[in-house]
């Protein structure tokens, strides 16, 4: 979908949109017409999120009449009138900055569901007669994939505020031995996409020694024998960072277990987990899910191995699926901090994104794969995401590699 030519996005462009009002017709049979719910530090109300995919489609297609000029585009541009007159004062982070947005007084549920459709008329009125080309398309295909991730974002909320989405998970499956894989030169980044996310920028060539990875992220059963073993008691397991965020958090709310975990049987593996505010029994062979970076790096140094560099990620997914490896059931930490690679230029429109707080070069950690909450079209082994070491939120596990 980053080469997607005018036919493909128009498909997906509609699918985008009725997913995304798909999720708030969840949310609002569960919560009611007012949608109300308490507010979430790391997170934003589910009208603001659904909004602001619109907002920004607009802002960039729409409204632009630079649009054509794809990556090269003003930020600072003259714009268009929206359609809705305070969607800017509803929808742009700019102007409704991440704190003041649960007490903004957002547009209901028939409002925004208005202008999600007007906005989606005239983007796709505008793709019909746009030139088939790589610039030209840019800002469509950024229409997509920020929609695309806004509707994971809606999922994540979702799970916190339990409201049923009707998403399965994974099945279990046999766990695998690891894989081994030989050393390699490899080049992270795409070389051969035309639209990018703006963490995404650039490219460069590592060197990469042999090494031995997980053919599957971290089950239940294997981290329930570390929180058995007192993986949440044992300081010399965690980065000194780590063990602080582990005392905060057991502080606040007793933490023994990834978030969300009501239950542990030590015995038999199993966990009870709420999911999207249901109990629900995840048996041992499940990946574990909800786990922050601390977690999944103590764990690694419990069992004597670490978490992949990036370029070992990729590669496995890349050179390995076929011999047994599994990814896609949640996004997957990987050990190093998150740094642009050569050649990164910001892209012209991630200021006025804001999917979560700017990204923190040399402290934000990255994450690979994609979840089951994620579109089909974002599973791609080179797609990159982030976040703060300490978010566990959203749907992520991790896997090791031998030392």
């Amino acid at each position: 979908m980053r080469r997607a030519g005018r036919d493909r996005l128009s498909l997906a462009l509609m699918d985008a949109r009725n997913h995304t009002l798909q999720l708030l017709a969840h949310f609002e049979q569960a919560l009611g017409p007012t949608m109300r719910l308490r507010p979430l530090p790391q997170g934003a109300p589910p009208l603001w999120i659904a909004g602001h995919a619109a907002w920004l489609a607009e802002y960039w297609i729409g409204r632009n009449p630079q649009r054509n000029l794809g990556p090269r585009c003003p930020t600072d541009g003259v714009r268009l009138a929206s359609v809705e007159p305070q969607a800017d004062g509803w929808f742009d982070p700019a102007l409704a900055p991440r704190a003041g947005r649960w007490s903004l007084e957002l547009p209901g549920p028939e409002a925004t569901r208005a202008y999600l459709l007007d906005t989606l008329e005239t983007t796709l009125e505008l793709l019909e007669h746009t030139p088939d080309q790589d610039e030209a398309l840019y800002f469509f295909r950024m229409a997509l994939f920020h929609e695309d991730l806004c509707g994971e974002e809606l999922a994540v909320l979702a799970q916190a505020a339990g409201v049923p989405l009707g998403l399965a998970l994974p099945e279990g499956a046999v766990t695998r031995p690891p894989i081994a894989l030989p050393a390699t030169r490899w080049t992270l980044g795409w070389s051969d996409a035309s639209f990018t996310l703006d963490v995404e920028q650039g490219h460069e060539v590592v060197l990469v020694p042999e090494f031995e990875i997980d053919a599957q992220p971290v089950t239940w059963a294997q981290y329930v024998e570390f929180i058995a073993d007192g993986g949440y008691d044992r300081q010399e397991l965690w980065l000194p960072p780590g063990w602080e965020w582990l005392q905060r958090e057991a502080q606040d709310e007793g933490r023994r277990g990834p978030r969300y975990v009501e239950q542990i049987g030590v015995a038999s593996g199993a966990v009870l987990q709420a999911l999207f505010g249901k109990a629900t029994r995840m048996g041992g062979s499940q990946v574990a899910m909800h786990v922050s970076w601390w977690e999944a790096d103590a764990y690694a140094r419990w069992a004597g191995r670490r978490l992949p560099t990036e370029a070992e990620w990729e590669i496995a997914v890349l050179q390995a699926s076929r011999r047994g490896l599994r990814w896609g059931e949640v996004r997957e930490w990987t050990a190093g901090t998150l740094r642009p690679w050569a050649g990164f230029t910001p892209a012209p429109w991630s200021a006025t994104a804001e999917l979560d707080a700017p990204p923190v070069f040399g402290i934000a950690r990255v994450q690979r794969g994609a979840s089951f909450a994620s579109r089909a079209r974002m599973k791609h082994p080179r797609a990159r995401w982030w976040a703060l070491p300490e978010r566990d939120e959203g749907f992520v596990g991790f896997r090791t590699c031998a030392l």
